[in-house]
């Protein structure tokens, strides 16, 4: 069974950073993706980030240049450093896992920007 759990999340001023977190568990392919979606309140849920297991990455228009994604060297860890955070940034963010034509998705972390 697949776990995904992230970490990471919690209250920064507007123009801070903070980094999230997400180790996967389970039985994984080694050919994935995984990646970061964020619902804020009243919103549908978005994809932000994603990179591939060749580390080919992207990125919504709205963090482009802002945050970054990237795997650990443990393949099935991920990570999202968010720059100059904005409060339009709040939401909460779900770690991410496509494999064998399955998603999967974290618990979630808040992530609260305040301005």
């Amino acid at each position: 069974q697949v776990q995904l759990v992230e970490s990471g999340g919690g209250v920064v001023q507007y123009g801070g950073s903070l980094r999230l977190s997400c180790a996967a568990s389970g039985s994984i392919l080694s050919t994935n993706v995984m990646g970061w979606y964020r619902q804020a309140p009243g919103k549908q849920r978005e994809l932000v980030a994603k990179i591939t297991s060749g580390d080919s990455t992207s990125y919504s228009d709205s963090v482009l240049g802002r945050f970054a994604i990237a795997r650990g060297d443990a393949r099935n860890t991920v990570y999202l450093q968010m720059n100059s955070l904005k409060p339009e940034d709040t939401a909460v963010y779900y770690c991410w896992l496509f494999v064998n034509y399955m998603n999967y998705w974290g618990k979630g972390t808040l992530v609260t920007v305040s301005s």
